[in-house]
């Protein structure tokens, strides 16, 4: 069995999001707690949401009340990119520039061992 999490048009961009994603890959959730707590950046509060969630999804298809987060590991942990918003930042002369600003998919999938 496994349990899996999705997060939608995230506000990080994939590039930023995968760092996080390689140190925890592989990983028992106890372990990815740990690292998101520490990790300073915006990414890493993101995973640690969709890894519990992930989680809580795990525990509802075993039906069980709760999962012993040392016995649960990180299958596959991804980012994918979503769509981009575009918006326009005045410059001077009547100018306009373009600001691309990167949304992304942020995917987990947990098993128990």
């Amino acid at each position: 069995m496994e349990g899996k999490a999705v997060l939608k048009f995230a506000r990080v961009t994939p590039t930023k999001a995968r760092m996080v994603a390689n140190l925890v890959r592989s990983k028992d959730v106890a372990q990815v707690r740990e690292i998101c707590d520490v990790v300073p950046r915006k990414a890493s509060k993101l995973w640690r949401k969709v890894v519990d969630s992930a989680m809580a999804n795990l525990a509802e298809k075993l039906r069980v009340e709760e999962l012993d987060p040392e016995q649960v590991v990180v299958k596959e942990i991804y980012a994918d990119k979503a769509v981009i918003m575009k918006r326009w930042e005045t410059r001077s002369q009547g100018r306009a520039y373009r600001i691309q600003k990167l949304t992304s998919h942020l995917t987990v999938v947990v098993v128990e061992r």
